[in-house]
C-alpha cells in the first residue's frame, strides 16, 4: 500500500470514532454533560449538551470523508480537523468549570476532573498532528 493510500485510509479515523462515541453519549446519557455546562451560557444546559453532541457527530462525518474530496480548495477532512480543534477549544471552559466545581468532592472525583484538562491539551495536539498529516498527503498524492 502506498504512503498516500495509507494516509487516505487511516488519518483521522481514530478521532472520528472517538467523536462518534462521545457524540452518541451526549444523547444517551446527557445529564453528566449538563452538569458541566458553565452557568454563564444562556438557556437550558441540555441544549448545549445536544449542540455539542451534534457538533461531534458532524465533525466525525467530515473526518470520514475521503481526502480526495475538497471544499474551497482544501480536503473536507482537513476542514473537519479544523472544526475538531475549534470544538476542543470551545468545550475547554466546561472542563475548567468541571475541575473547579469538583475540587471539593470526595476523592477520586477531583483527580478525574483535573486529568481532563491535560487530556484536552492532548486533543489539541492530536488535531494539529492530523492537519500536518493531511497536508503531507496532499504532497504525496500529487501525480
Amino acid at each position: 500500500m502506498t504512503g498516500a493510500k495509507l494516509i487516505n485510509e487511516k488519518v483521522g479515523r481514530g478521532m472520528a470514532f472517538m467523536l462518534i462515541g462521545t457524540g452518541v453519549t451526549h444523547f444517551l446519557f446527557p445529564k453528566p454533560f449538563d452538569t458541566i455546562v458553565p452557568p454563564l451560557l444562556p438557556g437550558d444546559p441540555r441544549i448545549w449538551t445536544y449542540l455539542s453532541g451534534v457538533a461531534e457527530l458532524f465533525i466525525a462525518a467530515l473526518l470520514l470523508i475521503s481526502l480526495d474530496k475538497s471544499f474551497a480548495g482544501k480536503p473536507i477532512r482537513l476542514w473537519g480537523v479544523y472544526a475538531a480543534f475549534a470544538l476542543f477549544v470551545a468545550v475547554f471552559p466546561a472542563n475548567i468549570y468541571m475541575a473547579i466545581e469538583w475540587s471539593t468532592r470526595d476523592f477520586p472525583a477531583p483527580l478525574f476532573a483535573y486529568l481532563r484538562l491535560p487530556l484536552q491539551l492532548g486533543l489539541f495536539y492530536w488535531a494539529w498532528a492530523l492537519a500536518k498529516e493531511i497536508n503531507k498527503y496532499k504532497k504525496v498524492a500529487l501525480p
